[in-house]
């Protein structure tokens, strides 16, 4: 493979069809396709070159069973981390895409800050494998929300993109908008985990427009990163006292705890 070689982009219909390959050849001949997290040139939209694909690190098994902590060996007997054994979340599963480390967090902060979201495809072709199991359990998909200040600031919710594009992809409900973030939470950036959580307890909420979606229905949250997981912790709480039956979590990247 040479430095246009690419891996891991979305794939695409073949419906396009002939015209949709003459368009899309002439879109790239004036926008010539970049690797998602470096820049460099590849093949097609939405792909990462060899170098920087060899830097992701995905997660797999063995992992915790409820929130999807990565371990380093098997641990044997229940596959639980100390933290889920101290206390359950009220999500019952998460799942990651990524071990969030400096290739991974390079690739979904272009995502999220630098207007790179023509990854959305590839990283929700990534969520839908890695989440497949949760996926046929789940009865609709809605992203965790941002305030609307930052909304404004950001101008797109990240994990909103990639809620609908999984949506899209596994034929699944998607409803944006169904919670709501009821007040402006400082950034979680250097917050211990006592702290995140005090910092997003009660912030969320379910819209009432979508209270009957929502009543007696599996929910799968989508956001893109998890550290210590209070935050789609808060966003659970808020969709099981709303109604939903059960939550599930599925993110683009995992923070390992200290």
């Amino acid at each position: 493979m040479n430095d246009g070689d690419e891996i891991g982009g979305a794939q695409r219909p073949a419906a396009f069809g002939r015209l949709g390959r003459s368009w899309r050849a002439a879109v790239d001949l004036i926008l010539p396709p970049r690797c998602l997290s470096c820049g460099r040139l590849v093949a097609e939209q939405g792909a990462l070159c060899v170098a920087c694909w060899a830097g992701m690190t995905f997660v797999t098994d063995p992992q915790c069973s409820r929130c999807g902590l990565p371990f380093d060996h098997d641990p044997g007997g229940v596959m639980a981390c100390g933290a889920c054994l101290r206390a359950e979340p009220p999500f019952e599963r998460a799942r990651a895409v990524l071990r969030y480390d400096e290739a991974s967090r390079r690739l979904i902060l272009g995502f999220k800050h630098a207007d790179r979201t023509e990854a959305v495809g590839t990283f929700a072709l990534w969520a839908e494998r890695t989440a497949a199991e949760l996926i046929a359990d789940c009865d609709i998909i809605a992203p965790v929300p941002l305030h609307w200040r930052r909304l404004f600031k950001r101008r797109y919710n990240q994990a909103a993109i990639l809620s609908e594009a999984l949506a899209r992809r596994s034929g699944l409900p998607g409803v944006p908008d169904l919670m709501v973030r009821r007040r402006a939470t400082p950034s979680q950036g250097r917050l211990t985990a006592e702290q995140r959580r005090r910092n997003v307890a009660g912030a969320f909420a379910v819209r009432p427009a979508h209270l009957d979606a929502l009543r007696g229905r599996r929910l799968l949250l989508v956001d893109d990163v998890m550290t210590t997981g209070a935050t789609l912790a808060a966003c659970s709480r808020a969709a099981l006292s709303a109604g939903a039956r059960a939550v599930d979590v599925v993110v683009l990247a995992r923070a390992l705890r200290d």
